[in-house]
């Protein structure tokens, strides 16, 4: 049975939701699940705005069907090849066989790398400015590439205001009827995944959405239709600011997230006392995690969050303990700069976390390393309660400055 949603009067969502995947790519946990979005235009022409992943085909022929109606597919536009929205391509085009294909030229090679079938298509390869005529809308299209694959790129509806934006906005979660952030809250229940989303998927590629947003920020947007989670047509600002903030690795806030990773519970208590310190000193919503129990994405989005880091590591085969390692690999890889960071290390015969990490800190853009650090070896010892407190001291300082800027 079709599930669809208005968004105006002649454009449909024909998107559903997964709660059943666990792993979005493989790779992050969704415990909230994930919406596959799809859009469609009933103009003069019918134009479907990107396809869906197989998980939830069934729901999106239903959708598509109802909202045709009976009427051909006349265009369906690929804004982003990645198979959680193409996958069902090519069974589209055997339901609509006289639906032609609208892309840009890098989508066109990469779904031949995809499908068998793509040489024997009608493809409009897109170039940036094209527009394309429906009948009362006229749509143009801009590249958006690395937006977080090369060959994607956005439509945007200049009737009607509307920017149907690839992966750019999403927001991992399954959509329950509300498909619109005003319908929901957003900021307080939502906008934690939005940032994990981004950080995580796009937030390698900055200097990219930068590019973008300057292009967007000419167009007159009255809504936003990402490929997954809500559809935006209030307080876009908001949203816009963020991505801007995240883009440009600008913390959002002047606050504290710590790390830790830990053995027998000595490193732990090292990075429990100075989270205790600072919240003597006034820091709030302090962040604490256990790199070994909270997957790597979470920090990630954290990190994008806040201003400033204090990592704790055990030593751990002469190395940096591994589940940390691998966590600061993932900052690294996902481009974070502009933080400030202290350290504190513990080995029981040769502590060797600090110095590697950092190293690590070192390959990374802006990042101040704090000179106030603790070496534990083994357990912390009373006299040391006055290091961890200069480390408070330092942190809570370049938190305070932060504020007053």
């Amino acid at each position: 049975m079709y599930n669809t949603r208005k968004i105006t009067d002649d454009l449909y969502w024909v998107g559903a939701s997964d709660r059943r995947l666990a792993l979005f790519e493989n790779v992050y946990p969704i415990p909230d699940g994930i919406s596959y979005n799809s859009y469609l235009l009933m103009d003069e022409k019918t134009v479907l705005i990107d396809t869906v992943d197989n998980a939830i085909g069934e729901r999106f022929f239903e959708n598509v069907g109802h909202v045709l109606g009976g009427r051909k597919l006349d265009y369906i536009i690929v804004n982003h090849v990645e198979p959680d929205h193409s996958a069902t391509l090519q069974h589209t085009l055997t339901l609509y066989p006289e639906a032609e294909v609208v892309c840009s030229a890098k989508a066109k090679l990469m779904l031949s790398q995809f499908f068998t079938c793509a040489s024997n298509l009608c493809f409009h390869e897109m170039a940036e400015g094209d527009v394309l005529s429906t009948g009362r809308h006229e749509l143009t299209f801009f590249g958006a590439p690395m937006v977080h694959w090369p060959e994607v790129m956005f439509t945007f509806d200049t009737t009607d205001g509307t920017l149907f934006s690839a992966d750019a906005f999403g927001t991992f979660g399954a959509l329950s009827g509300n498909i619109f952030a005003d319908e929901v809250d957003f900021e307080n229940k939502w906008m934690d995944s939005a940032r994990r989303y981004y950080a995580n998927i796009v937030g390698k590629y900055g200097p990219q959405v930068t590019k973008v947003l300057r292009t967007a920020a000419d167009l007159a947007i009255r809504r936003i239709c990402p490929l997954h989670g809500p559809v935006w047509r209030e307080n876009i600002d908001l949203y816009i600011d963020k991505y801007t903030k995240w883009a440009s690795y600008t913390p959002e806030e002047p606050s504290v997230l710590i790390i830790y990773g830990s053995i027998y519970g000595h490193t732990q208590n090292a990075a429990d006392i100075v989270a205790a310190e600072l919240a003597e000193r006034g820091v709030r919503d302090i962040a604490e995690y256990d790199v070994s129990v909270t997957d790597a994405s979470y920090i990630v989005a954290e990190a994008f969050r806040r201003s400033h880091i204090v990592i704790a590591s055990a030593t751990y085969n002469n190395e940096i303990f591994t589940k940390m390692e691998q966590a600061l690999l993932e900052l690294s890889e996902h481009a974070l700069q502009n933080r400030t960071v202290a350290v504190i290390e513990n080995g029981s015969w040769a502590p060797q976390a600090g110095k590697k990490i950092r190293a690590m800190l070192e390959g990374m853009k802006n990042i101040t390393v704090l000179d106030e650090t603790v070496t534990i070896k083994s357990a912390l010892k009373d006299e040391q309660r006055a290091q961890l407190t200069a480390v408070a001291d330092a942190v809570a300082a370049s938190v305070s400055a932060m504020m007053k800027e």
